[in-house]
C-alpha cells in the first residue's frame, strides 16, 4: 500500500500532504450522498491526506458544513485551506469579489462557525478584488492572524505583481493557482517568483477538466458536457485531446493511468509544490496515492515537455468573463 508523503508548504511554511484534497464537490443532498461525502474525507484523512482545500462559496457554504463534520473529533488531522471572496447568485454563478476589509472578517466568521473550529490554518482570497487595493485585502487576513482566528496567508490566482504587493503586506505561505501540463503559464514569471520569496504553490485543475484523465472521447466533447473553459470546446477540443495522446501512449507503457501520470508530473515539479486531487468517493483514494509511486527518467520528462510546450493546448482556460479576474 502507497503512503502518504509530506511537504513543507513555502520557505518556513507548515508540513502538509504531498497531495491535497480538494473538496469543491461536496455538496448537502440526499442522506446517502452526505455520508458518502464525509466517508471519503474521513477515509482520505485515514490515508494521510492531511491538506483539505475548501471555499466558502463552494456550494455558499456546503463544502464547509460537510468538512466540518468530517472533522468532528479529528481536527488534529487536517490542515484547513479556506478560500473567500467570491460572490454567487441563488443559482451559484460568481457574479462578483467582494475583498474589503470589514467583508472578510465577516467572511471568516461565517466559516469558522460552518467549520466548527477554532482556527482557519491558511485563508486566501479567491480572486483579487480589482475595486479594493489589494493591501487593504491582505492586511484585513493579517488582522485575523493577529487575532488567532488564522494561522497562515494565502493567495490565489495572482500575478508576480500582486504576489510581491501581498508578501509585502505579510509573509505569504501558499499560492493556490492552475498548474498542470496542459496549463504551464506560472512557469515564465509567477513560479520564478513565489521561489524567490519563498512561498509555496498549490496547484488545482491538474486534469485541466479531464483533459489529461484519460476519460474523455477523441475527437468531440461528450454529449451533454458543460465545460467551462474554451479550451475543452469545438475545434480547441479536438487538438487537445490528440495532444494528450502522448500523456495516455506514456501512462500505458509505464503502467498507470494518465491522471496518475499527470499528478505525478506535477508534483516532480518541485517539492514546494503540493497538487490538489479532487475525490469524490473512498475508492478512489488509493488510484491517487498511486501517483506517489511514479517516476520519470529524463527522456520522458523531455518528451512530456516537447508535447505539451506552453503554447501547445490552444483556447483558454477559462472565459472571458472570469478571465479577467485570473492571473495570466
Amino acid at each position: 500500500m502507497t503512503e502518504m508523503t509530506m511537504r513543507t508548504l513555502g520557505k518556513n511554511g507548515p508540513v502538509v500532504s504531498a497531495l491535497g484534497m480538494g473538496c469543491m464537490a461536496f455538496r448537502m443532498g440526499d442522506d446517502d450522498s452526505e455520508k458518502q461525502a464525509v466517508r471519503t474525507l474521513q477515509s482520505a484523512l485515514d490515508s494521510g491526506f492531511s491538506f483539505l482545500d475548501t471555499g466558502d462559496f463552494y456550494g455558499s457554504g456546503q463544502s464547509e458544513m460537510l468538512v466540518g463534520r468530517a472533522l468532528r473529533g479529528r481536527r488534529d488531522s487536517a490542515f484547513l485551506s479556506v478560500k473567500f471572496g467570491a460572490q454567487v447568485d441563488p443559482n451559484g454563478r460568481i457574479i462578483g469579489l467582494d475583498g474589503r476589509p470589514n467583508s472578510i472578517k465577516n467572511f471568516a466568521a461565517y466559516s469558522l462557525k460552518r467549520l466548527g473550529v477554532d482556527i482557519i490554518d491558511l485563508y486566501q482570497p479567491g480572486r483579487a478584488d480589482p475595486d479594493v487595493p489589494y493591501e487593504e485585502t491582505i492586511g484585513a487576513i493579517a488582522d485575523l492572524i493577529k487575532d488567532g482566528k488564522v494561522r497562515y496567508l494565502g493567495v490565489s490566482e495572482v500575478g508576480a505583481d500582486l504576489l510581491r504587493r501581498a508578501h509585502a503586506v505579510h509573509p505569504v505561505t501558499a499560492l493556490e493557482i492552475e498548474y498542470s501540463l496542459a496549463s504551464r503559464f506560472i512557469e515564465r514569471e509567477i513560479l520564478p517568483t513565489a521561489r524567490e520569496l519563498g512561498i509555496g504553490v498549490v496547484a488545482y485543475r491538474i486534469l485541466a477538466e479531464g483533459m489529461l484523465s484519460g476519460r474523455l472521447p477523441q475527437g468531440q466533447p461528450p454529449a451533454g458536457s458543460n465545460f467551462l473553459a474554451p479550451r475543452m470546446h469545438g475545434e480547441h477540443y479536438t487538438r487537445n485531446m490528440a495532444t494528450a495522446r502522448v500523456l495516455e501512449a506514456m501512462a500505458s507503457s509505464k503502467g498507470f493511468t494518465p491522471a496518475q501520470l499527470a499528478m505525478a508530473w506535477v508534483l516532480s515539479r518541485g517539492d514546494d509544490i503540493v497538487p490538489l486531487a479532487g475525490i469524490s468517493r473512498p475508492s478512489r483514494i488509493m488510484d491517487n496515492l498511486t501517483a506517489l509511486e511514479v517516476r520519470f527518467t529524463p527522456l520522458e520528462l523531455a518528451e512530456l515537455d516537447s508535447a505539451f510546450a506552453p503554447d501547445a493546448i490552444v483556447g483558454s482556460r477559462y472565459p472571458e468573463f472570469v478571465l479577467k479576474w485570473a492571473a495570466q
